[in-house]
This record gives C-alpha cells, sequence and structure tokens, in this order.
C-alpha cells in the first residue's frame, strides 16, 4: 500500500496539469546530494521494474539470430552491420529505444559497431541470459535509473491513466531501491518533485 503522503503528492501533481490530447507521464526527478559524480563509483544506471508497471510498455531491441518475437523488434548480426553503416537509422533507434539485450554470441559485434551510439546514452544491451520472453516481460515494466554529469535521478513513473495508488505505490519503491542502493542512504537523498509531462512540478517530503 502507497504511503499516505507520497498518494497526496501524486493527487497534487495530477491537480497542477490541465488534461492535455494526449496522454501524459508522470516523471520524478530525485536530486542528490552528497554526492560526487567525478567520482566513477558514484555513476548509476540500474534498471528497475515498477511494481504497478509503466502505464506503457517500454520499448526493447533485441540483437539476434535465432529468436523471433512479436514483443519487440529483432536485429541479426547482419542487420548489425547496416545499422552501423546508417547513422540515421541508428541514432533514431537509439532515442526511441528503451532497453537493448543481445545473445552473447552478437556482444561484441554491437560493441564494435554500435557501442560508439549506444554506450554514451548509456543503452549497452544486457546480455541475454534464460528464458528471453520472461527477461523481456520484466523490462517492459522497468525504469531506467541513471546518474552520469549531474547528481540526479530523473524518470517517468507511470503514466496519467494510472490510478493515483498504482502511480505512488511505484514512487515509493522507487525512492526505498535508491535509500539501499546509496551510499548514505537517505542522507544522500535531497529534494524529490514529481509533474505530469506538461504539468507544474510538486515538491515530495522525503
Amino acid at each position: 500500500m502507497a504511503n499516505e503522503k507520497t498518494l497526496e503528492v501524486v493527487k497534487a501533481a495530477r491537480a497542477a496539469s490541465k488534461k492535455r490530447a494526449f496522454s501524459q507521464t508522470f516523471d520524478i526527478a530525485i536530486n542528490l546530494k552528497l554526492w560526487d559524480t567525478k567520482k566513477p563509483e558514484n555513476k548509476l544506471n540500474e534498471i528497475f521494474p515498477l511494481p504497478q508497471g509503466r502505464g506503457n510498455d517500454a520499448k526493447i531491441v533485441i540483437f539476434s539470430d535465432t529468436i523471433t518475437s512479436e514483443d519487440a523488434k529483432v536485429y541479426s548480426g547482419t542487420d548489425i552491420e547496416r545499422l552501423a553503416a546508417n547513422k540515421r537509422e541508428l541514432k533514431n533507434m537509439t532515442g526511441d529505444t528503451d532497453f537493448f539485450l543481445a545473445e552473447p554470441k552478437l556482444m561484441i559485434a554491437v560493441g564494435k559497431t554500435l557501442g560508439r551510439i549506444l554506450a554514451p546514452h548509456g543503452k549497452m544491451p544486457t546480455v541475454l541470459s534464460g528464458d528471453y520472453k520472461q527477461i523481456a516481460s520484466g523490462y517492459k515494466k522497468s525504469v531506467r535509473l541513471k546518474v552520469k554529469d549531474a547528481p540526479v535521478v530523473q524518470t517517468m513513473i507511470g503514466m496519467e491513466g494510472m490510478t493515483d495508488e498504482q502511480v505512488a505505490d511505484n514512487i515509493d519503491a522507487v525512492m526505498s531501491f535508491l535509500e539501499k542502493k546509496l551510499a548514505k542512504g537517505k542522507n544522500n537523498i535531497g529534494t524529490v518533485r514529481l509533474k505530469l509531462t506538461m504539468g507544474k512540478p510538486v515538491k515530495l517530503a522525503y
């Protein structure tokens, strides 16, 4: 069950945005304190499954010569070579894809030919090991929690069509994860703000 204070913030964020002609996302910005991003150990790039899902499925690309999937776009080894020669297609695919997965035998090829684009965006593929359908299913409801150059974690936390309780539950889960992940736990967490895409941010007391 979601924390009552979190639930109040979700309701306030919803109220702070006018109804739009499209489905807005709930976005959260978690500012970190006592966090030196120049230290390599303070770089963060975690894939976190939201307990209530995203409200829409994450977009997934799989690099494989053996898998066929209706739930994800699949690129073969031959496709990798073609992508490497087509910078525009590769750039568009990188921006449009949330997560990349790859069979072990194709990881070297992906790294050599596509790494220059994927790596700077923190989107190098995860090696597939096990049931790819189950793995892809988990990634569909996941978000990326990343800290690179600025001490802040920014991610979508749900969609406007979800209930307040579902969004609040996702927020509590992410905050709990970060509290355990960060070196000083709750003491590394500064201001936290929630907003709908076109709405005003609302501060979450944490």
